[in-house]
């Protein structure tokens, strides 16, 4: 185990139901991270993502995929948001979803970085099941200081 819930916690400002990643288990400071989330039917956007057949929205998808991006910049800068800082999904390309992510889930979020330059950093990144890719996408993430 690399980072627990609790560590998670202190590198990203997100709360439920709005934290995305429940434990990163592979990270090389500079360069990738590996993490997962356990998506369970509990998840309060499936009561309306679809009630009948549950998925889980592409949208969070990539939101979870920023968020693994947000630990691996925290960590390359060595800041936390405790000294004032976050990081912002800026934009995405090359979006691609492969497969649906239900109840039941193990989502590994993967990420890479491509590139970064004056807070600005971007990163090649892939969200799967079992190995069968669900996602992929490049990802750019800034770093600001909030008051």
């Amino acid at each position: 185990m690399v980072m627990d819930i609790n560590e998670i916690r202190e590198y990203l400002p997100h709360r439920y139901p709005f934290l995305l990643v429940d434990r990163v288990t592979e990270l090389a400071i500079g360069e990738s991270i590996v993490a997962y989330k356990n998506v369970s039917i509990n998840e309060p956007f499936f009561n309306g993502h679809f009630p009948h057949h549950p998925i889980m929205p592409g949208v969070l998808v990539i939101e979870a995929l920023a968020q693994v991006c947000g630990i691996l910049g925290f960590k390359t800068v060595n800041k936390l948001p405790a000294d004032g800082y976050v990081y912002y999904l800026v934009g995405s390309d090359k979006v691609r979803f492969k497969r649906p992510v239900m109840p039941g889930d193990k989502l590994t979020l993967e990420a890479d970085v491509i590139k970064g330059k004056r807070g600005i950093w971007k990163f090649a990144c892939r969200a799967s099941v079992d190995g069968e890719l669900a996602c992929e996408a490049e990802i750019i993430c800034a770093e600001r200081k909030v008051a």
